[in-house]
């Protein structure tokens, strides 16, 4: 849906599908990071518990017990072994989930700091040590449960503009302060 919808002009959107399998993560989410050099990297997962679209603050290293979609387990449940506990996306959540949230949109925005100790937090964590936190993770309820495709598209397209606002902006600031 968000490939339809498609960004903001100067923003190229890649889209690809991430299986649900630790070692494809491991091994895909570096090549893309390296492929592509993104200035910022969302990854969009659906939770059965979920009921709101929900912006993950942090990815976890440790606790990943669940077997994934080829029977497959981490041995020594973490991510990347030696890394971080936890990793906190450089994008301000709470900012975005705001700034989002007065949109207006027929979706409720909410904020977590626990992604679930599966590949959907896997997935993060790896990401966030690829990109020294220059990534996001969105959890979305399933498909009509409440939202439909066109709002959960709609939804995505204001999180991700924010995000990139909400960083261009930081950055901004970061660079600013280096010239002083």
């Amino acid at each position: 849906e968000l490939e339809k919808l498609g960004l903001r002009d100067d923003v190229d959107l890649h889209v690809y599908e991430v299986p649900v399998e630790y070692q494809t993560v491991q091994r895909l989410i570096p090549a893309l990071w390296k492929k592509h050099s993104p200035q910022l990297v969302v990854h969009v997962g659906v939770s059965g518990m979920a009921t709101t679209v929900t912006l993950e603050k942090c990815g976890h290293n440790v606790g990943y017990k669940g077997l994934d979609n080829c029977r497959f387990c981490p041995g020594s449940q973490c991510c990347i072994e030696g890394g971080p506990e936890c990793i906190d996306s450089i994008i301000d959540m709470d900012t975005v989930c705001k700034r989002v949230s007065a949109l207006g949109l027929d979706v409720t925005v909410t904020i977590s700091k626990d992604a679930g100790r599966y590949l959907c937090d896997f997935t993060y964590y790896t990401s966030l040590y690829q990109s020294r936190g220059r990534s996001a993770f969105v959890h979305v309820p399933p498909l009509g449960k409440p939202y439909s495709a066109e709002q959960l598209g709609r939804a995505l397209q204001a999180i991700i503009e924010e995000m990139l606002d909400v960083l261009e902006h930081s950055e901004g600031k970061i660079n600013c302060q280096h010239e002083h």
